[in-house]
């Protein structure tokens, strides 16, 4: 399985509030171990950790839309 974290609306996006979401979402590495990544914008904060299941070569997350207005993880 994945693990995935978001954090959204929170008004702090200092560099505190990335080294928090950073700890947290290590704490998801169990569900998986194979990749991870973080993605911020303003006062949001993705994060995936990824088990390489199926198709592990083109896996990496977030996606973004073609105009990369909308991101998912």
């Amino acid at each position: 399985m994945c693990g995935i974290l978001a954090v959204l609306g929170c008004s702090d996006d200092s560099q505190a509030k990335r080294v928090r979401v950073l700890e947290l979402s290590r704490r998801l590495k169990h569900r998986g171990p194979d990749w991870s990544g973080i993605y911020q914008h303003g006062d949001c904060y993705l994060s995936h950790q990824r088990l390489a299941i199926v198709d592990p070569a083109s896996g990496d997350q977030p996606l973004f839309n073609e105009d990369k207005k909308i991101v998912v993880t």
